[in-house]
């Protein structure tokens, strides 16, 4: 492998760690402008672990906006991410899968707390504005808290 082939796996490593960030950034600031432009343009999200929905990002999108709304505190907490690049022989492809922990405190409206835990699996895809998320779905492993939503 190259120098140049190194760097590359770096800076692609580096800007996928960008995007999830930007990812939790997006969700906790109820951006959801931001949120809709990390997907590639046929993008999807899958929530349904955590009592959500699946289907494009652009649709996801307005229901967060919706359902976030009994959540005005939230900090996305991604943790432990381990990225795989696709390989072609020494060099990096055009097509990356991030898988995380999470934890993600939130406040509901009445003021009780609310915390969740459990696994992000990231797709990745290179397009020409860089990375972006083909998918993204959530596996939730646990919730606690005074007035927690029920889990379906």
């Amino acid at each position: 492998m190259t120098q140049r082939v190194d760097l590359s796996t770096v800076m692609d490593r580096l800007a996928i760690d960008d995007l999830v960030t930007e990812y939790a950034v997006a969700v906790d600031d109820a951006d959801w402008s931001a949120y809709r432009a990390l997907f590639a343009r046929d993008g999807r999200a899958d929530y349904r672990s955590s009592g959500g929905i699946e289907g494009p990002a652009s649709e996801v999108a307005d229901w967060m906006a919706e359902t976030m709304r009994l959540f005005p505190v939230r900090q996305h907490l991604i943790v432990n991410r381990r990225v795989r690049i696709q390989d072609l022989g020494g060099y990096p492809g055009d097509r990356a899968e991030l898988d995380a922990d999470y934890v993600n405190p939130m406040r509901l409206e009445s003021g009780d707390d609310y915390l969740s835990g459990g696994r992000y699996a990231f797709g990745l895809v290179r397009t020409d504005g860089g990375w972006r998320l083909s998918s993204v779905v959530i596996s939730e492993k646990w919730r606690r808290g005074k007035g927690a939503p029920a889990r379906d």
